[in-house]
């Protein structure tokens, strides 16, 4: 589905599948933010690790002009996109949902950003049930070498060579000059996500997935912010695939990377609102 202004898919569950799995009590509504490029037959495969358990989900991603140049000339486009996003909730009447955000690469992170600062300045938003957070490959920091591949990659092969060097060189001292030369001075007018979400004041559980052979996403970074969300107080939880690539870990460890998100979601939803459900076969 979606619409005009906004590219999404949302998926219901049959009714008989949502009641043999949350038993009259409203379903979870997890919403997934894909990385840069995304295409939606990849998230769907996310999704149905969800669907097959009950839940609504929605997904979406980001248009990657949006995250990769627009972001970092501190413009609003994904801060607007999130309001819409949140708006979904209530146009599909499931705002009073326990809802899970899973997202992917910096390009999920991001969004995330901005739909944490909605919840925290709209007080009609604040009555949203949010009951934790997977985050997949994300998040990273100033790593220019990461994001030249993400966008080379987010290009694809389609693009011709007249315009993928261009581009990738305008983008390269784009990111270096606003976000690792000159960042000291622009970080007073418009933070990078990572920093940002430092101060992130959400204390609803967490999951990082995430691997140290990934070559866009630095593992340290990845580490970094788990150590930050645990002095803060939050419930995380981390887990180190060792071997597979940049938003992989599915591809390669199918049935660990479902078993983690499922258990994960079932702990957020008994912590946080008391649901209980049948136990999990995967």
């Amino acid at each position: 589905m979606g619409d005009a202004e906004l590219d999404y898919n949302v998926v219901f569950p049959e009714p008989h599948l949502a009641e043999s799995h949350w038993h009259g009590q409203k379903e979870p509504v997890v919403i997934l933010l894909g990385w840069a490029g995304c295409k939606d037959k990849h998230l769907a495969k996310y999704s149905s690790i969800y669907n097959e358990q009950g839940c609504i989900t929605i997904r979406y991603t980001a248009p990657w002009k949006a995250v990769f140049f627009s972001e970092a000339f501190g413009s609003k486009e994904l801060l607007e996109i999130a309001r819409k996003l949140l708006d979904l909730l209530y146009d599909y009447e499931v705002e009073s949902n326990p809802i899970l955000f899973h997202m992917f690469s910096n390009g999920g992170f991001m969004l995330y950003r901005y739909i944490i600062e909605h919840l925290q300045r709209e007080e009609h938003l604040s009555t949203l049930g949010v009951v934790g957070t997977i985050l997949d490959s994300a998040p990273g920091n100033q790593n220019v070498i990461g994001s030249v591949r993400a966008l080379n990659a987010t290009l694809g092969p389609e693009t011709h060579t007249v315009l993928r060097y261009p581009i990738l060189a305008v983008f390269t001292c784009m990111v270096f000059l606003l976000r690792v030369v000159l960042y000291s001075l622009t970080k007073y007018i418009h933070k990078n996500h990572y920093d940002a979400m430092l101060d992130d004041p959400t204390s609803w559980p967490q999951l990082y997935l995430y691997s140290r052979a990934d070559k866009v996403i630095a593992h340290r970074d990845v580490e970094l912010m788990v150590r930050a969300r645990k002095q803060r107080g939050v419930r995380v939880e981390s887990v180190d695939f060792i071997n597979s690539d940049h938003v992989s870990h599915n591809r390669l460890f199918p049935e660990e990377y479902s078993i983690r998100c499922v258990t994960f979601l079932e702990y957020c939803l008994k912590n946080s609102t008391g649901i209980k459900r049948k136990h999990v076969s995967m």
